[in-house]
């Protein structure tokens, strides 16, 4: 699963990399501030015997008309069951944290992105018999994915929504985005990006 997605991934950063010599508007002068965009997503998983919640607002830069980049913070609520395989032992977590990412838009309306995170995560573990114990944890994380959009214009350009689903390959033992097993679980995340400073530039 990493090989493949991380393949994919590679493959559509050449791709992209090729399509800039197609889009003259990268040429343009612009005022900063008609670069930036703010928004954010939420995340939802239910997999198996693991349930996730979460938002994670942004703030970011285009870069050019296929590539953004930006910084992100998270808050996530996560729960187990059956607990490292013992029936009825639960977990759950709390995660408060950030990181930063690119997405790359081959079109208009699909995209891939990487993002790396750090997040501190406070945990409680509720066996079916014997006391509740609370930890502290750090993780980190590399996630890889892509989505839809609703239409994204270029730098400068219209709001738009985008529904994505992503990956943690970072194999941290600790991170909140795999289940009681360790086992990687996709992410679903649906958000909003809006321009801070609307121009008239598009593809």
């Amino acid at each position: 699963m990493r090989s493949f997605l991380l393949f994919v991934m590679t493959s559509l950063m050449s791709f992209c990399s090729l399509a800039q010599f197609r889009d003259g508007a990268d040429d343009e002068k612009r005022p900063f501030q008609e670069n930036l965009f703010t928004g954010g997503s939420v995340s939802f998983s239910f997999f198996g015997n693991t349930f996730l919640v979460g938002g994670s607002p942004v703030l970011g830069y285009s870069l050019t008309n296929w590539l953004d980049a930006g910084v992100v913070v998270n808050a996530t609520y996560t729960s187990y069951r059956d607990y490292n395989g013992v029936l009825n032992d639960k977990l759950r977590q709390t995660l408060f944290g950030g990181g930063g990412f690119a997405r790359i838009y081959p079109v208009r309306f699909l995209f891939v992105q990487g993002q790396v995170e750090r997040n501190s995560i406070q945990q409680t573990f509720i066996p079916v018999a014997g006391v509740k114990e609370k930890i502290s944890v750090g993780a980190s994380s590399t996630l890889i994915g892509g989505g839809y959009t609703s239409g994204r214009q270029g730098r400068g350009g219209r709001p738009f929504y985008y529904l994505a689903v992503m990956f943690d390959i970072g194999g941290d033992i600790n991170s909140p985005y795999t289940d009681a097993y360790g086992r990687t679980i996709p992410i679903v995340r649906g958000g909003l990006q809006i321009p801070l400073f609307q121009g008239n530039s598009s593809r």
